[in-house]
């Protein structure tokens, strides 16, 4: 499923007869060029079952039911990971909801997402509303799904059970999250909830901004995105981050950083580090390629939460992923409906704020890295190993013997136009509207078979959380 121009991928017309004792795959792909983590080769891709069977360099001549090879403008990428979407069902699914997310995601080369807890009703911070979402995503996803837990005032007691139940980790705000069913903690309730899920080793992942700092900065409404980024200084993230690896250094708790887009926070992460503080940081493909020098007035397609800062800003953060400080990319798809995301009068002080672009993340970070001289290798371990690292998803992230057969036939030189009425998003608003992008995911495939139009998508929980019996879609990671 692609909204872009029909893979030039061709079949074999005949397969090979196998030989006595040579193995047969269901599929194999022929590829001069695939992003493997030995770095970019010319390979074989035999699948079988579902899964990568066998890496082999091109001309071995395996055997499969289906042979595919790759033309000579295409790559064989890894599919991503993405481990920061708000899917929003239910509750809000007028503003995104599992089939259209998915499907986005598989148009951009995104095999496996994991859901943010909020913005849906009820958010997940119980076992029984993360069930709940657990049986409206289970029919209808394109691409596997794995969800994160959420961590709000006195939710303490529920880390533990909705760990069991298979969630990633957990997500909290330290300043007002925009919807009043998930409130933020505090720095006592931050490190309380740390020190809990250090008796699990659990994941806490972290807005970072600091309410105080927010209150004082200046809040003048109207249509200048300069004002809306003075009300959202790079202060209230450092201050934030500096908390976060406070208490993440008193509990030896597990923390990450959430869409960073303050580069001058960069050196106190790194610090942090060095000493052993256990922290990794994201950063989104809107901070690597919008700049707050060029967002038109009015134009609150632009506005998220911590906001695109100044080119000199962008520039740091890149150098972050170069040296390994920033260590993932992942989109933060946030949308909204049209009337919340761009309101009438263009007032940045009450339009929603988010960026929706899970189906471009991939195009839009290739079309930056090219122009930076970054290699395609880069942005696929940024954008699929690492964040499934992040999230322990042993199963994904890399063309590897034993991994998920998730693949992506990628056009790296192809050049199109975003147009919002391809996209698959429910409410097709975004910043990179008439942008010239480079990058297409011809072709998506989850487990070796192309994603379609029927929803084969998995349920993921992280790998040390008993199957439970009565979620036969459930599937823990690594297994």
């Amino acid at each position: 499923m692609t909204t872009a121009p029909t893979s030039r991928t061709t079949e074999s017309a005949v397969p090979r007869a196998t030989v006595p004792g040579e193995v047969r795959h269901d599929l194999v792909l022929r590829a001069a060029r695939a992003v493997t983590p030995e770095g970019e080769r010319a390979v074989e891709v035999g699948v079988t079952d579902g899964r990568v069977a066998a890496v082999v360099p091109l001309g071995t001549g395996l055997v499969g039911d289906e042979v595919h090879e790759l033309a000579a403008d295409e790559v064989l990428l890894p599919g991503l990971v993405d481990s920061h979407v708000h899917v929003n069902e239910p509750g809000r699914t007028q503003w995104e909801g599992f089939a259209t997310a998915t499907r986005a995601a598989a148009a951009g080369g995104v095999t496996t997402i994991v859901d943010m807890p909020l913005n849906s009703v009820p958010p997940t911070t119980t076992v029984a509303n993360l069930e709940t979402k657990q049986r409206r995503a289970a029919d209808q996803a394109f691409v596997d799904v794995g969800f994160w837990g959420g961590a709000v005032p006195g939710s303490t007691g529920d880390l533990r059970p909705l760990h069991e139940a298979g969630v990633f980790g957990f997500k909290c705000f330290l300043a007002d999250s925009g919807v009043p069913e998930f409130g933020h903690l505090d720095d006592d309730e931050l490190r309380l909830d740390l020190a809990e899920l250090r008796t699990f080793d659990g994941l806490m992942i972290v807005h970072a901004e600091d309410p105080d700092a927010l209150s004082s900065a200046p809040h003048e409404p109207g249509r200048h995105y300069r004002d809306f980024l003075a009300s959202r200084p790079a202060g209230a993230e450092s201050a934030a981050i500096a908390a976060v690896i406070d208490a993440a250094r008193a509990t030896g708790a597990r923390a990450h950083v959430l869409h960073l887009s303050d580069a001058g926070s960069l050196p106190q992460i790194a610090a942090a580090r060095a000493e052993g503080v256990r922290l990794t940081v994201e950063t989104c493909p809107h901070y690597l390629s919008l700049d707050a020098e060029h967002v038109p007035d009015g134009a609150t397609a632009y506005k998220c939460c911590p906001p695109i800062r100044e080119q000199g800003n962008q520039d740091g953060l890149w150098q972050g992923l170069a040296d390994g400080t920033i260590d993932i990319v992942v989109t933060d798809h946030s949308p909204a409906t049209a009337e919340l995301k761009e309101p009438a009068d263009g007032d940045f002080a009450t339009a929603w704020g988010g960026v929706s672009s899970l189906q471009l993340g991939l195009a839009v970070v290739w079309s930056e890295a090219r122009r930076r001289g970054v290699a395609l290798e880069q942005v696929v371990r940024w954008m699929s190993e690492g964040p499934a690292r992040l999230v322990g998803l042993e199963d994904k992230g890399a063309i590897a013997v034993g991994k998920d057969a998730d693949l992506v036939v990628f056009a790296p030189d192809e050049a199109f136009v975003v147009d919002p009425r391809r996209l698959h998003h429910k409410n097709p608003v975004t910043p990179y509207a008439g942008r010239d992008l480079t990058g297409v995911a011809r072709r998506t495939l989850l487990r070796g078979r192309p994603v379609g139009d029927r929803p084969t998508g998995r349920l993921l929980r992280h790998a040390g959380a008993p199957a439970p019996a009565d979620r036969p879609s459930d599937h823990p990671a690594g297994a």
